[in-house]
């Protein structure tokens, strides 16, 4: 079975409608104050946190199949993943994100989230998301979005089955589709994002954006990011996503709309369609002039770029003392060496990833 155009998934159908300014080229000295102010006067309002590097998918373009996980035991308690996400909370982010690996596989989830909540309830905090494969919605859906949790963004690279097993190894494409019926269901707007991949779903983007947009969602296109030892060679797959809207430019007529989530998708509308598409490209356009956000990993890592190395550890200061004063002056020091931009580059002489740890444990 293959999901498209005229599949009865049971999702609502209702279709929505839907220039960075340049950044210093010198780093200048920022006064330390509540807000977090990078060296290239960029605010950091948006934090990525990483609440496990476990998943129950193996995508291949992500980690290896016989990937090998941290001890428990290394892993930010979940109480200790809530005092961290607000201090940057009370330093200024305005978006909080839960990634993982697959956030909803952590035990007891739920608490970090209803818990994290009240941010949104006291207006802190203007949006608590995850980024899920979709698993486990089902079973969280009503209960995210008790939580104030109004969006979602579910990863999605294929609407073939087989593809779909292929491409995660252990997934299960209608599991999904159930769970983004669910969230659908519970009043939570869905983001699907794939990753762009040669020889794989290049010719299916066209018609998994016409099904997204016919169902009510927006879609993501992704470029494939050089990060992690995987099993396959990386430049077997690139696909530049300049010449994927070149290819959709002949199809449909996309106009650039101011749209933003807070992340780095720039976004279009397709007339055709009335649905927005969004482009994710670190490779061929990279986003680093307008980067407001800094991930933060399950062991309490803190990487100002996801395409550099530089990091500071968040947990030592964390356990040292029950205030936060060491914490935050951690935070600021480390905001304080936030690069210009990322390294990232396909090598296709080495065929090595530009940054050696994997995306499931940076945190997306």
């Amino acid at each position: 079975m293959r999901y498209n155009l005229l599949d009865t998934t049971g999702l609502i159908k209702t279709p929505r409608p839907v220039a960075a300014e340049p950044i210093a080229t010198t780093r200048q000295p920022q006064p330390v104050g509540p807000e977090m102010i990078d060296p290239f006067g960029r605010a950091i309002t948006y934090l990525r946190v990483s609440v496990t590097d476990r998943c129950d998918f193996r995508c291949v373009y992500c980690m290896a199949e016989d990937m090998t996980f941290l001890p428990k035991r290394d892993l930010l308690t979940l109480e200790e993943l809530d005092r961290l996400a607000t201090a940057f909370v009370e330093k200024g982010v305005k978006k909080l994100r839960l990634t993982g690996g697959e956030p909803l596989v952590r035990k007891n989830i739920m608490h970090l989230i209803r818990s994290l909540s009240r941010h949104l309830d006291s207006g802190a905090l203007q949006e608590l998301t995850l980024t899920t494969n979709g698993s486990q919605l089902t079973r969280f859906a009503s209960e995210l979005a008790d939580c104030g949790v109004k969006r979602l963004n579910v990863s999605l690279d294929t609407l073939d089955p087989d593809k779909f097993r292929e491409i995660t190894r252990w997934g299960e494409l209608d599991q999904v589709m159930k769970g983004i019926r669910a969230a659908q269901d519970a009043g939570i707007h869905i983001k699907l994002n794939a990753v762009a991949l040669k020889g794989f779903n290049d010719a299916e983007i066209p018609s998994m954006i016409e099904w997204a947009h016919g169902e009510g969602m927006d879609f993501t296109l992704i470029e494939t990011m050089p990060m992690g030892e995987i099993d396959e060679d990386r430049t077997d797959r690139y696909l530049p996503l300049s010449q994927v809207r070149t290819d959709l430019s002949e199809r449909w007529t996309l106009d650039d709309i101011p749209f933003k989530t807070g992340g780095p998708a720039r976004y279009v509308e397709i007339a055709e369609t009335g649905g927005r598409l969004g482009f994710i490209t670190p490779m061929t356009h990279n986003f680093c002039e307008s980067c407001n956000r800094v991930r933060v990993t399950c062991t309490g890592t803190l990487f100002m770029c996801l395409g550099q190395e530089d990091a500071a550890d968040l947990r030592a200061p964390l356990r040292a003392s029950e205030g936060n004063e060491l914490l935050s002056h951690a935070i600021d020091e480390a905001i304080g060496r936030k690069p210009k931009g990322h390294d990232f580059i396909i090598d296709r002489a080495t065929k090595r990833p530009s940054v050696s740890r994997h995306m499931s444990v940076t945190g997306g």
